[in-house]
């Protein structure tokens, strides 16, 4: 955590969240990383609605703590797996994301990484997931400014939300 006084950024009308993060810290995925794809993705219910258009519900996502996740499935492969040869239902082989490439769409959780997002004192507030400095590979190797691009990070539905809380993983 930054060691300055956080900044408050307004990411869409009326809508500001408190900045915990370097305002010079960049972001942009590289090829074969998937670190972020290995674990389940949590899905609140507006991406349960927009997921079932796009999927079997019954065949990709599971039931943990009371809370709805894609589904994480062994693959038959050496790449783009955690250590226990599972990832994402929606990993392709490639270690390019099926729902992202075919359906031009993803979940709240994958738009928000690597970013930490919960509420504090009813204010939003974001930081960069501590997992995220051991094992993501695309901070700090791009010109793309996270603060810049929160838009892009931060789905408005995070703000309607009782608990955005980022780091419940199945």
């Amino acid at each position: 955590m930054s060691t300055e006084v956080p900044t408050r950024v307004e990411v869409y009308p009326d809508r500001e969240v408190v900045v915990e993060f370097d305002p010079d810290l960049t972001f942009e995925c590289v090829d074969d990383c998937t670190w972020c794809c290995h674990h389940g993705v949590l899905l609140y219910d507006r991406d349960l609605l927009e997921l079932a258009q796009r999927a079997n519900l019954a065949e990709n996502t599971t039931d943990f703590r009371g809370e709805k996740f894609v589904t994480r499935e062994e693959k038959d492969r050496d790449d783009h797996v955690a250590e226990d040869g599972c990832a994402c239902a929606f990993l392709r082989e490639d270690g390019l994301c099926s729902l992202h490439l075919e359906e031009d769409w993803k979940p709240t959780r994958c738009s928000v990484f690597p970013l930490a997002v919960w509420l504090e004192d009813g204010d939003l507030h974001v930081d960069i997931r501590d997992s995220a400095h051991d094992h993501c590979d695309g901070l700090d190797v791009s010109d793309r400014k996270v603060i810049d691009n929160l838009e892009a990070f931060l789905p408005e539905l995070l703000w309607e939300l009782e608990n955005p809380e980022s780091d419940r993983e199945l």
